[in-house]
């Protein structure tokens, strides 16, 4: 600051400047360049220390994906020398929890590239995507019945991300189904279908879908905020997203994907 304030005194009794809007453009220059100075001061520790966490993250994430790999594959081998049923359920249990650490660990894993803007578009079969989904979903919602009707469709897309909204769109079929516990999932004409047979929406609820923090219900738990990610996502994908919906029979979301064929 005295720096600043020496030269002002030069330019203002050594230079003598004394036409008043080009002393007030000097003065303003000088606000400018202080103000440039402290900002400087103050966000480059705060970049440090954000650079620090992601580091920190991405070597956190490398670890813990030995143990989870290690008590997956373990456990499987045991698994097949066992045949008490109680084992068999125990094991079961601890299997799942090991899928859904290594979900949660590809989610922060997704996290961190997308922070660093990497590009994560690859391409791979739709199919079989949504068959993973349905398997790592069917050991969360056991009383769920899914009856599948794919054909093999191949895209290029974000992988990861495109994960997260089939297990959204899915997850809000299973929670709105009270009475039938099917969803129906079919892959046609590069068209993913996802329906659900439960309480369905009427065309003013339809409008509010992608609203930040809207329930349909608001007697049901959720995060409110799946469907404005899923429309998010799509439109930055381009995916044709849309919702067909009937009071009491049901919804059906549809994924247009034609403009992510692969050719």
């Amino acid at each position: 600051m005295s720096v600043f304030l020496g030269i002002l005194h030069y330019f203002l009794n050594v230079i003598e400047i004394h036409n008043t809007f080009l002393l007030a453009l000097v003065i303003l220059c000088f606000v400018i360049l202080a103000g440039v100075m402290i900002s400087k001061l103050a966000v480059d520790p705060l970049e440090e220390h954000v650079n620090n966490l992601q580091n920190l993250s991405k070597e956190t994430l490398h670890e813990l994906n030995l143990p989870i790999s290690t008590i997956m594959t373990n456990s499987h081998m045991l698994k097949k020398n066992m045949d008490n049923e109680k084992d068999l359920k125990r094991m079961s249990r601890i299997e799942n929890a090991c899928k859904m650490l290594q979900q949660r660990y590809n989610e922060l894993d997704y996290m961190i590239k997308t922070q660093s803007l990497q590009e994560l578009k690859e391409s791979f079969d739709l199919k079989e995507l949504v068959e993973q989904r349905v398997d790592f979903l069917k050991s969360v919602y056991p009383h769920m019945e899914f009856e599948l009707d794919l054909e093999s469709t191949f895209v290029t897309n974000d992988k990861i991300g495109l994960s997260k909204v089939i297990d959204n769109i899915i997850d809000n079929g299973v929670k709105y189904s009270h009475k039938i516990n099917t969803l129906t999932i079919k892959l046609h004409n590069l068209t993913l279908h996802i329906q659900d047979y439960g309480c369905g929406m009427d065309e003013v609820e339809l409008i509010h879908i992608f609203d930040t923090y809207y329930q349909s219900n608001k007697n049901m738990q959720g995060f409110g905020i799946g469907l404005s990610m899923v429309k998010r996502f799509c439109d930055m994908q381009k995916i044709k997203l849309n919702f067909k919906s009937t009071p009491n029979i049901g919804t059906t979301v549809l994924l247009d994907f034609k403009e992510n064929e692969c050719r």
